[in-house]
């Protein structure tokens, strides 16, 4: 069976460190990372994915990535449930993390305006919340991913002589 993850996203908020009674680190955080397609009103969603990551690839996490960084993650999903104080069933479905890689600097980050605010995971009644853009910094641009632009066309033909060839 295969079971592999690979997402790239931005952190929804800072990674939640904590310890287990045998002293393992292990940290829980989400990401948001955005869908291929546009809704009717031409936005991008996202889909806010939990995520754990255990011992010391936990520590480097919670050290070096804050809320708005953007990361690469390779794991496994795994599903898990338990029964709450209300006596409840609980399901959970997450994304265990072998290991993670930051994919911008956090002086990039900052000076892009993509620090904290701009994404805010979904509300406690489990419904999706779209990205949380803050008035008060400046919207860097998006770039646009999508498979129908053409990103060597400039509108006008390109002028080549056969001197120019190797062939």
């Amino acid at each position: 069976m295969i079971n592999n993850v690979t997402l790239v996203g931005r952190l929804t908020r800072d990674p939640e460190l904590r310890y287990t009674g045998q002293n393992t680190a292990v940290a829980t955080f989400s990401i948001a990372v955005n869908r291929r397609f546009k809704n009717a009103a031409g936005e991008r969603e996202a889909d806010f994915i939990n995520c754990v990551i255990w011992r010391q690839a936990a520590e480097n996490l919670a050290n070096w990535a804050k809320k708005g960084a953007l990361i690469g993650i390779v794991g496994s999903i795994q599903t898990r449930n338990y029964e709450n104080q209300q006596g409840q069933r609980v399901y959970v479905t997450e994304v265990v993390v072998d290991n993670f890689q930051m994919l911008e600097s956090r002086t990039t980050r900052d000076a892009a305006g993509t620090g904290a605010g701009n994404y805010s995971a979904p509300s406690a009644g489990g419904q999706s919340s779209s990205t949380n853009r803050s008035a008060s910094q400046p919207s860097a641009p998006v770039p646009d991913f999508g498979r129908d632009s053409d990103p060597f066309s400039s509108g006008s033909p390109m002028e080549i002589s056969d001197d120019d060839l190797p062939f």
